[in-house]
């Protein structure tokens, strides 16, 4: 493995076992959010010329080459999917009942916006680390309670891995006008997922000089050909159901918060690494949901049929199957961050082994799947639910805790009981507010707990929300505490 490039990143002192490269002067105040201009010089190598990779084992110092286009390409890429165009459903609402055209996109901005901040700080902390997502909670509970959360992770990115091959089949079934040769689309889906995640560097930048460009035009085409035909609104003046339509949009921008660090471990600065994950994920999600919401209301607001909408005007196809072709992109992040999450609990094994056995793995299981039940959508939904309370524990104690004297990412690390209280508190409170439908006597129990606290779902009580601000208050309290327990 050739040694990595310099890089440069501002911010809380570099992390015990995974040394940050030297600091430019420039980079000191970069504006990046929680800059402190404290960084500590580790390594210094000389510049290369020739194209360096992702380290094959965890404790490799990552090379450093992500630039601002670099970041706002992968994101605007993986801010645009199909399942963004059929999801929109979720934020209009059910038949009878829709949200004002007005109401429905400015649940998708600004759910957007707070999801994809949450977004972009956890991009900014890999940056600064040069650790991957899941070794980053090394820092945060210790490296034996890091494995909870960690296998949480695993099970959550084989199963969008799974799903997003399906996506990409049944797309690719769409633009030739058949139900048959699934097995086919599955298999090729997966082979080129699984070659993009053995050179991952490589991927981005084919994303970033050609692919983002073809998303990019594809969408403009979208845009103005469905605009010509008009869209209705259903819902006129109705903003009853916003905050429910707003946290929906949080939701689907915070399921890329375990993985963003897998990634930014590799930028030249943290400001790139947070404006450019911001910008190109706020922009492209926006515009994927608002675009989707016309097809949507254009196909008279049958899900099922919103893909009638995109075929319709003329040469559709051909801009979808560029859309279906790309999704392959979403695929890769959930096979590569199983690898790096795999790292974790692994970290001697040779990445190009993990996401090679991932991408098999998916693939296999995607010939399986023929459909996916309310309960498998309601499981990963409850461990995305996980997440939320956890990312506030982990920016908290990041900026204002233990993280301000530089996390212990060692192999070693012990263990910090204490952190899981406000994370726990957080999943309750997110439970107790929108208890996932995973089965009955789940949602009964947390039924029960609202009876017993003479608690009503409202319309401004936000899941999302509520379940960050509450553990991100209890870990700020517990700030104290815990660095006397660090300290000692």
């Amino acid at each position: 493995m050739p040694p990595a490039s310099p890089s440069s990143s501002s911010g809380a002192p570099a992390s015990k076992d995974f040394p940050e490269s030297s600091t430019a002067p420039s980079d000191v105040a970069d504006g990046a959010p929680g800059s402190t201009g404290t960084a500590t010089a580790v390594l210094d190598h000389p510049e290369r010329t020739d194209r360096v990779e992702a380290p094959f084992v965890l404790d490799t110092e990552p090379p450093r080459t992500l630039r601002f286009r670099d970041h706002f390409a992968l994101w605007m890429n993986l801010g645009v999917s199909l399942i963004g165009f059929t999801t929109a459903a979720t934020v209009l609402g059910a038949p009878g009942s829709e949200l004002s055209l007005a109401a429905a996109v400015t649940a998708i901005a600004v759910g957007t916006v707070v999801g994809t901040a949450m977004l972009g700080v956890a991009a900014l902390i890999g940056a600064r680390t040069g650790a991957p997502a899941m070794a980053n909670l090394r820092g945060l509970f210790g490296t034996k309670l890091s494995y909870v959360p960690t296998v949480l992770n695993i099970v959550q990115c084989i199963g969008w891995g799974v799903y997003e091959l399906l996506v990409i089949a049944m797309g690719a079934q769409t633009v030739a006008h058949t139900e048959g040769y699934r097995w086919v689309f599955v298999v090729l889906a997966g082979a080129v997922t699984t070659a993009l995640t053995i050179w991952p560097l490589g991927a981005i930048a084919v994303l970033r000089r050609f692919v983002a460009a073809a998303v990019a035009v594809a969408m403009v085409y979208f845009t103005v050909q469905l605009g010509r035909g008009g869209v209705s609104d259903p819902g006129a003046g109705n903003w009853h159901g916003f905050l429910r339509a707003t946290d929906a949009m949080i939701a689907v921008s915070i399921s890329f918060v375990p993985l963003a660090a897998d990634y930014t471990r590799h930028s030249r600065t943290a400001r790139s690494a947070f404006w450019g994950s911001f910008s190109g994920y706020t922009v492209a999600q926006v515009w994927c949901y608002v675009l989707g919401l016309v097809a949507l209301l254009q196909a008279d607001g049958d899900a099922t049929r919103i893909f009638d909408s995109f075929l319709g005007v003329w040469a559709g196809w051909l801009f979808l199957l560029v859309l279906v072709l790309r999704e392959t992109d979403q695929s890769f992040a959930n096979v590569y961050s199983t690898a790096m999450s795999v790292h974790n609990l692994l970290p001697k094994v040779d990445r190009r082994v993990l996401t090679g056995g991932t991408g098999l793995l998916i693939t296999v299981l995607a010939l399986q799947i023929t459909e996916f039940t309310d309960s498998y959508y309601a499981f990963l939904g409850l461990i995305g639910s996980v997440f939320v309370p956890m990312f506030a524990v982990l920016a908290v104690d990041y900026f204002l805790g233990a993280g301000r004297r530089g996390w212990n990412l060692a192999a070693d690390a012990p263990s910090r009981w204490l952190m899981l209280l406000p994370w726990a508190l957080g999943f309750a409170v997110y439970q107790v507010i929108a208890p996932t439908a995973i089965a009955g006597w789940w949602t009964d129990f947390w039924t029960s707990v609202q009876e017993a606290l003479h608690f009503t779902p409202q319309e401004w009580t936000s899941a999302s929300l509520f379940g960050f601000l509450v553990p991100a208050l209890a870990t700020w309290a517990l700030t104290p505490l815990t660095r006397r327990t660090t300290a000692a």
